[in-house]
Parts: C-alpha cells; structure tokens; sequence
C-alpha cells in the first residue's frame, strides 16, 4: 500500500486500554499494540502518545491542586507508555519509550535528537508523561511532538469515527465532517481536540486525522490517505 503519510504521531486516549475489569486491562493494552505493529509492518514510523485517563486525569482530579493533579496524570501515561511497550516486545516490533520527565529507572529521558534517530532506525518511539508541564493536555503534548519529529500528520483515534457538529451519542442529527480547516474547528468550537493542539497543528501545517478506533483497518488506511475519517487541514 503507497503511503500519504511516511511518519506519523498517533495519539490514543488512555480510555482505550482500560475496561471495567481493570483500569490498565492486557487484553484491550494488546488490541492497541496490534494497530501499531499493522502500521509499523506496513512501513509506517510511528511515534505514540496515549493519554492516562483511564488511570488519572488531572483537569478531573477535583479539588486536588492542578499542579500535582496533572504530575499524577502524567505518571498515568508513563503506566500506559510501559504497558504498551510490553506488548509491542511481544509482537517482536523494535521499540522505545521517552519520558518528558527523568524516570530513568523505567525509560530514557526525551530528547527530540533521540526521538528521530529511534525513528530513523525503525523503532517505535513512545512518548511518556505528556509534555512534563502541567496545564498541558495529552492532545498539546502530541502536537508539540507531532513537530519535533517532523511527522506527516498527526492522527487521532477516538471512540467516534470523525468529527461532529455535535455529539453524535447524545444528538442523532449531528453531521459528521469529512474535511474541515483549523480555522473552522476554531470557530464553531468543534471537540476535535484542545485549542492549544488545534492551534499548534496549524501553525505548523500539521494534518491532523481523527477516526475509530474500532476499524482495525483505518489506521493503515489513514497513513495511505483513505477517508477514513474526518481531516482537518
């Protein structure tokens, strides 16, 4: 299959490898990895970034300070960052995780040097910890990412397949969008991602793709260009 986009930045909630039965659950962490090695099999370089909500979620942590609400956060994608990686070892796909703050006890520390040289050799890079800052969501840190290593697009997997005019589980006349500017996602306040991230995507002419994460093909038909979703450009 003939790629669009040659290196990509994936962002997936942390929602997506937990269930009910655990908050980090193996089986649902492993359906993840499978869409990652699929890209990487089809010659995809894939740099990661999955969020913690299904652990801890700093802007919902209440009453907590922020500051020590998102570090939390942040150690919960660290938690998501080395159970993916576990299951990438065991579907043989080369792999590494960079953290944006030291743990170097578990991972190595984020340069963006050592980001692309991992993805100039075919590995995989996993970004851990969000961008180390507080008051940063995941989707900013995955933006900011997505630049510093010079990827093609930066794609979305959600638990919709697109984005809406509106929340289609709660309006069922809501309009799903196949292409949309920054620029209109902006002004009608469309929840494709955070203003900071939409923001910095356009900034720097970053494509970004959302689709489902429930179509085990979209994510390699995503990297070729297919409309598997709604692109926002």
């Amino acid at each position: 299959m003939e790629l669009k986009y040659k290196r990509i930045l994936l962002k997936m909630s942390g929602e997506v490898l937990g269930s009910d039965r655990a908050p980090v659950d193996s089986e649902k962490v492993m359906i993840a990895a499978r869409h990652i090695k699929d890209l990487h099999d089809a010659g995809v370089e894939v740099g990661v970034v999955c969020g913690g909500g299904n652990i801890m979620r700093g802007r919902d942590s209440g009453s907590m300070d922020r500051n020590r609400a998102d570090a939390i956060g942040m150690l919960a994608t660290a938690i998501n960052a080395m159970s993916l990686e576990h299951a990438l070892i065991d579907l043989k796909v080369p792999v590494r995780v960079l953290s944006a703050v030291q743990i170097e006890l578990f991972m190595d520390t984020y340069s963006a040097r050592l980001a692309n040289s991992a993805l100039d050799s075919g590995e995989v890079v996993i970004f851990a910890c969000g961008s180390g800052l507080p008051f940063f969501s995941t989707d900013t840190a995955s933006a900011l990412r997505a630049a510093q290593i010079h990827a093609d697009a930066m794609l979305l997997a959600k638990n919709v397949d697109g984005v809406y005019s509106a929340d289609p589980k709660k309006d069922p006349s809501a309009v799903k969008y196949d292409k949309l500017t920054y620029d209109e996602v902006i002004a009608k306040q469309l929840r494709a991602t955070d203003l900071t991230a939409i923001t910095l995507c356009r900034d720097t002419g970053m494509p970004i793709v959302v689709f489902s994460m429930e179509d085990d093909s979209a994510f390699v038909r995503a990297a070729a260009g297919e409309n598997v979703g709604t692109v926002i450009s």
